[in-house]
């Protein structure tokens, strides 16, 4: 059995993108994952430190598209420049995970897994794009999807599951430190999915690499 409480803060990057049906080029898109972390390990079983580990975070994710050519160079408008598009979206997220690490329970390291559920509440958005989309070049593009340009997005809670692979080391009465990569597939769409709507599937796929602190606020006694 164990009763240890620990709180503290998270930082890192992330790197995302959207999974569109019919398919749109692009690259990852980078942004911003930061916030407040809780984790309350509740037993040791056999060798596997059990915990519950969540997250309070604002992250910055989106998409970011490639314009080529059939002949797979960059595509140009009419006044000479590359063509760029991108669009992010920012969200209030609330990862909830079971928790499982093997190693140092109370000084030095353990390596960890966790799996579960992610909430994701939309806050704002912003697009950055170098031409108008009334001029842009539609005739050299290989890839003729543009309806996600101009679209809203229509489904503004995002949800899915996320699972990651980290290390935690521990240092008695300083705190515990983790690095840890992770990924999220959403099973939402941010855009309408029915059959009279154009996209059949705009879900996130997200890549994080994140550091967070945790200090304890309770912890069993020997």
């Amino acid at each position: 059995y164990r009763n240890n409480l620990s709180i503290g803060c998270n930082v890192g990057y992330s790197l995302s993108n959207v999974g569109f049906n019919p398919k749109v080029s692009q690259s990852m898109h980078g942004g911003i994952n930061a916030g407040l972390s809780i984790k309350y390990v509740c037993e040791k079983y056999f060798s596997t430190i059990c915990s519950i580990y969540g997250e309070i975070n604002y992250a910055s994710m989106g998409w970011k598209q490639n314009i080529p050519t059939s002949k797979n160079e960059q595509v140009t408008n009419t006044n000479g420049t590359i063509e760029e598009y991108s669009r992010t979206l920012n969200y209030l997220q609330i990862p909830i995970f079971a928790h499982l690490a093997w190693g140092r329970e109370t000084r030095g390291a353990q390596f960890f897994f966790q799996l579960g559920p992610q909430m994701g509440f939309y806050l704002s958005e912003s697009t950055q794009s170098n031409y108008d989309p009334a001029t842009r070049n539609l005739s050299d593009r290989a890839n003729k999807v543009i309806e996600q340009e101009s679209m809203a997005v229509e489904h503004k809670f995002d949800y899915g599951i996320a699972a990651g692979l980290g290390v935690e080391y521990s240092v008695p009465r300083v705190g515990h430190f983790l690095l840890e990569g992770r990924y999220y597939y959403g099973l939402g769409s941010i855009f309408g999915e029915s059959k009279r709507d154009y996209f059949g599937r705009s879900n996130f796929g997200n890549i994080v690499v994140k550091m967070a602190y945790l200090f304890d606020l309770t912890r069993t006694a020997k």
